[in-house]
């Protein structure tokens, strides 16, 4: 596994443009270690609510099919999330839940990373309680440490450019995706 790539997919859990999520999302790939490639996976904008009337009439539709299987095919999936009201937000938690219904569901056995930033001083913590819960009922080998909590992302992350500007946040991001690279050749980067 050390000669080949590391295909990461990320997944932001903020639809907004402007979001600290998405900045920090698309920093990912400049701090990288050597041997990982991370692209953003395929949107989920617009899946509709989950509701198993609708699978059951229409199926699964186009745009959850091609994200499972961006999932599936990649050795490892990073969250970027905000919290919403304490939690994983909706859209989010809805895209899992369709992604969820999947036939030989991708998630399952599938190395996965969580960030998330905020403008509070938790920096998201609470949401990814939530998120590890439901990722650990799909089966999915969530990296316990180190923890990626962005507090007070407003002082951290320029808003206009996009960039992290905090050195600190800077250097733990580059700890969790070495960490994550081991993590990944540990259990194999299952496809």
């Amino acid at each position: 596994m050390a000669d080949r790539i590391l295909n990461v997919i990320s997944i932001c859990g903020s639809l907004r443009r402007g979001s600290y999520n998405r900045m920090v999302m698309n920093a990912l790939p400049g701090l990288a270690p050597a041997g990982m490639r991370i692209t953003e996976a395929p949107p989920f904008a617009e899946f509709p609510l989950y509701n198993a009337d609708v699978q059951s009439a229409s199926g699964i539709p186009d745009a959850v099919q091609k994200l499972a299987e961006a999932v599936r095919a990649a050795d490892g999936v990073i969250f970027n999330s905000p919290e919403y009201n304490f939690s994983i937000p909706g859209g989010l938690k809805n895209a899992i839940d369709w992604v969820s219904r999947v036939p030989n569901q991708p998630f399952a056995g599938k190395p996965v990373a969580l960030q998330s930033a905020s403008p509070g001083p938790q920096g998201g913590g609470r949401m990814q309680y939530d998120l590890r819960r439901a990722m650990v009922f799909l089966d999915a080998l969530t990296l316990n440490k180190p923890e990626i909590f962005i507090g007070n992302c407003a002082q951290r992350i320029d808003e206009k450019t996009g960039k992290i500007t905090d050195e600190a946040t800077i250097g733990f991001i580059r700890q969790q995706l070495a960490a994550f690279a081991e993590f990944i050749a540990r259990h194999g980067g299952q496809r």
